[in-house]
């Protein structure tokens, strides 16, 4: 057998510190490289770093600039073969590890993100400037979906023999107390969930624009909105003018814990984004926990899907046509929770991590 191959895999914060769906990738991927044989990986990130051999944590001020000095910094016994950079801004430089295959996951284009959530011109120019360095500087890159491959490609110019498309996985176990009495729950009144973070990009608008034809189609629905962001004040305001403003719940970030009961409670969840979706780890989690989920037609959302039910995609924006499917799932038309379950196994994370294993020895290290 072969000695475990080293890996230094930087992040952006644990997320423990800060929940989100990168900051959940980068934690659960590491988590299962850490428990391969074959594998010896570090993971450094900012905030509380799980107790997982081989996790560090950078030490650092608030400000931008001194966060990425210290992510420069070397780290005492780590000599890795392989650096997986989880984003663009922190992570030691090339010639730090300059024998190390360079790594880079692209988690979407930072600066786009960064533009559609108001940020200004200047700091959006400055984060397009690192994340194209940062990805013509690397070996290879990793991406979540086909959607996003073709944005590297024709977007940053790099080669599509660069880029290898790895989808991403779900831990099962983690919701199968959603998987227990929920159905019995959701009976008692039909709940749509929708976790996100509140942001103009993640079509929550539309949600509950929609709202009001579903309410009228299933009287005693609920909307549970969970997350918080930069929209959030808007999108309250925007739920007071509906129809039935008290059927609509925003209930801000929750615990793992107090998430496993959020979708235990629900008949379905809904991923409404409208613009740049990688992925949407969201969508997996619900079906893990046994509801079905309705996705807009936006970057690689579908293929979290893909060969349970084509009829849970609907087109990004448009409302009329994302009311009638919720509609439709609430009224009966949906998977059943073991469908959604025995779906959502199919992507496990040993499995992903074995992936991401085999291409790092592909590509000679």
């Amino acid at each position: 057998m072969s000695q475990p191959l080293p890996i230094l895999m930087t992040g952006s914060e644990w997320f423990a510190t800060r929940p989100g769906g990168l900051n959940r990738y980068f934690y659960e991927l590491f988590s299962a490289t850490a428990r391969l044989e074959d594998a010896s990986p570090s993971g450094a990130a900012f905030g509380d770093a799980p107790e997982i051999p081989g996790a560090l944590s950078w030490e650092a001020g608030g400000d931008t600039r001194s966060r990425v000095l210290a992510s420069r910094r070397p780290i005492p016994g780590v000599r890795p073969r392989v650096v997986d950079r989880h984003f663009s801004l922190y992570g030691p430089p090339r010639r730090r590890y300059p024998d190390a295959l360079q790594i880079v996951h692209f988690q979407g284009p930072w600066a786009d993100e960064s533009r559609v959530a108001g940020g200004g011109r200047a700091s959006t120019a400055m984060k397009r400037v690192v994340e194209r360095r940062r990805y013509h500087d690397a070996d290879h890159l990793i991406v979540l979906s086909a959607p996003f491959k073709a944005i590297l490609v024709e977007k940053y110019g790099i080669a599509p023999e660069r880029v290898t498309i790895l989808a991403p996985g779900v831990d099962a176990g983690r919701f199968a107390a959603a998987r227990g009495d929920g159905a019995s729950q959701a009976a008692e009144r039909p709940t749509v969930l929708c976790v996100r973070r509140l942001e103009h990009r993640m079509g929550i608008d539309v949600l509950i624009r929609a709202w009001d034809d579903i309410s009228r189609s299933v009287p005693d629905a609920e909307l549970r909105i969970v997350g918080t962001g930069t929209a959030e004040d808007e999108l309250r305001e925007l739920a007071t003018r509906s129809a039935k403003p008290g059927s609509i719940t925003f209930a801000g970030r929750l615990s793992d814990e107090a998430l496993v009961a959020a979708y235990s409670a629900a008949t379905i969840s809904v991923v409404p984004t409208t613009q740049l979706e990688g992925f949407g780890l969201i969508a997996l989690e619900s079906l893990a926990a046994g509801k079905p989920v309705v996705v807009t037609d936006c970057g690689g959302l579908p293929d979290g899907v893909k060969g349970l039910d084509p009829s849970l995609v609907v087109t990004p924006g448009d409302e009329t046509e994302l009311a009638r499917r919720i509609t439709e799932a609430l009224l009966g038309k949906r998977p059943s929770a073991a469908e959604c379950v025995a779906h959502a196994k199919t992507f496990s994370w040993e499995s992903v991590a074995q992936r991401h294993l085999a291409l790092y020895r592909e590509l000679g290290a």
